[in-house]
């Protein structure tokens, strides 16, 4: 039977894992895509692969600063939105389109 609990036993390793792949899918994300929205969702989920391991090392090093870090993450991640989603609305009205190729005409 022990076997059996250390196998199902879930360490930090996993969540670094989670959040290497979920940081990567963010990243491919950001890289391959060209419409904002899609790209606004992709830093998000970058984000949330940060949260994840700041939490897990916090959780095993037994240590608050992680915890404290991620509530400072999720800040940057709200203004991070509500400045992205003004901007696409302001290409929306523009152009009719949200393109990342349109923010080169927000200048003038």
């Amino acid at each position: 039977m022990p076997i059996l609990d250390t196998a199902l036993k879930v360490g930090l390793n996993h969540y670094l894992y989670l959040s290497a792949i979920i940081f990567t899918l963010g990243m491919l994300g950001v890289l391959l895509r060209r419409n904002v929205i899609v790209m606004l969702m992709s830093i998000e989920l970058m984000l949330n692969a940060v949260n994840i391991t700041f939490i897990a090392f916090s959780r095993y090093s037994e240590n608050v600063n992680g915890q404290i870090m991620v509530f400072f993450v999720m800040t940057i991640a709200a203004a991070e939105a509500a400045v992205g989603l003004a901007l696409a609305v302001t290409i929306f009205k523009k152009f009719r389109e949200v393109n990342i190729r349109y923010f080169e005409h927000l200048k003038g």
